[in-house]
């Protein structure tokens, strides 16, 4: 009542009527708030505070979180920039290497295209050589056996036996004939 007092002195008077109207006892009710400051104070001191620096604990790591995912995202993508330099570093080689090979090739079958040609045309030479000292054996072989004809032919028809000095003289007659 002495709440009614002073809320009627302070000219609000209304205000203590409605709230006895609504069954307001006044030294419950400031005794609950006196209590209720208490615990606020108690869990602000203690509690909230705690909660308070748990709270920034991890906002911190969730910021660091985020930077090292940023600097492990700008990691990574240098990482990727260095790997795609020396695939293109090893492509370009690899290339180049195709290339030397291709040449190498080309100069090797090269060489022995020409080593080919130059064997074929020593068997080609041999083989002529060959020919033409067959072909000179055959002549010779040819005018001896033409001379041997000649010589018997000769005796034969004038009946007359040939010296040796005598067929000697028609093959070498025969010859110079059929050299002519």
């Amino acid at each position: 009542m002495s709440l009614n007092l002073i809320l009627a002195a302070a000219g609000q008077s209304q205000i203590a009527a409605t709230a006895e109207q609504f069954g307001v006892n006044w030294p419950l009710f400031l005794s609950q708030l006196i209590s209720f400051c208490i615990v606020v104070y108690l869990l602000n001191r203690f509690a909230y505070k705690r909660i308070l620096q748990v709270l920034a604990e991890r906002r911190r790591r969730i910021e660091e979180g985020l930077a090292n995912a940023e600097r492990i995202k700008a990691e990574l993508a240098r990482t990727e920039a260095q790997r795609r330099e020396v695939l293109d570093q090893a492509n370009t080689h690899a290339n180049k290497l195709i290339e030397e090979a291709r040449a190498a090739a080309a100069r090797v079958l090269e060489q022995e295209t020409q080593k080919a040609i130059t064997t074929a045309e020593q068997i080609v030479t041999k083989a002529r050589e060959a020919a033409a000292a067959e072909h000179a054996r055959m002549l010779a072989e040819l005018k001896r056996e033409i001379g041997r004809l000649v010589v018997e032919t000769t005796g034969r028809v004038t009946g007359k036996v040939l010296t040796p000095d005598d067929q000697k003289r028609l093959a070498e007659e025969t010859t110079r004939q059929l050299a002519a």
